[in-house]
């Protein structure tokens, strides 16, 4: 992953679920991520706290907005500030997509905290033709960026695939957030 990342000039990031990985990972990622499943694994949170590598945090699936933030403060207080929140839907009553993508979280989120949030309508729904409007809504409500996950061959993709977007659909969804952003203020990338 490094040497690709490196060859291609691109930034890596993984997911670590225990501190005694940390160090390991140290010299192959630019960023950690910490899964919704961990978002409350305190001792994981702290040992991030005291490294000065990029955190992305994802919001747990029954987690409040409130306790992700409190989450953020494990890292903070750590004196890791490089921290970026990710809203990846919350668990409710509903079965037609994986999760509820909690748009209103966004806004909120910039609200009470200077942390920048992006939005991950791949996991959130589950469900790729989901993801360009449910993305569409993320840049619209003020997401400071979207993870969105692309495979060549959906179908055939050994994991995610479901909510995997084909690469001509990704460009076309480039395309029309380019148009949204100017609306609110913002640019894409």
């Amino acid at each position: 992953m490094r040497e690709a990342a490196d060859r291609f000039h691109l930034c890596t990031i993984s997911e670590v679920m225990d501190p005694s990985q940390i160090p390991m990972m140290m010299q192959y990622v630019d960023m950690f991520q910490v899964g919704a499943r961990n978002m409350q694994n305190y001792y994981l949170l702290r040992a991030l706290g005291e490294i000065r590598k990029p955190v992305l945090l994802k919001r747990g699936l029954s987690a409040t907005m409130e306790e992700l933030l409190l989450s953020a403060e494990y890292l903070l207080s750590g004196g890791n500030y490089n921290v970026v929140l990710c809203e990846r839907g919350i668990r409710t009553f509903e079965t037609y997509t994986r999760n509820t993508f909690d748009l209103a979280a966004i806004p909120v989120i910039k609200k009470l905290s200077h942390l920048p949030i992006i939005g991950d309508p791949s996991h959130a729904t589950g469900r790729r033709d989901k993801v360009p409007p449910m993305a569409r809504a993320a840049v619209a409500a003020g997401a400071d960026g979207l993870l969105i996950e692309v495979h060549n061959d959906p179908d055939r993709a050994l994991s995610d695939g479901a909510q995997s977007l084909e690469p001509s659909t990704f460009t076309q969804l480039m395309a029309e957030l380019r148009i949204i952003a100017p609306a609110i203020g913002r640019r894409v990338a």
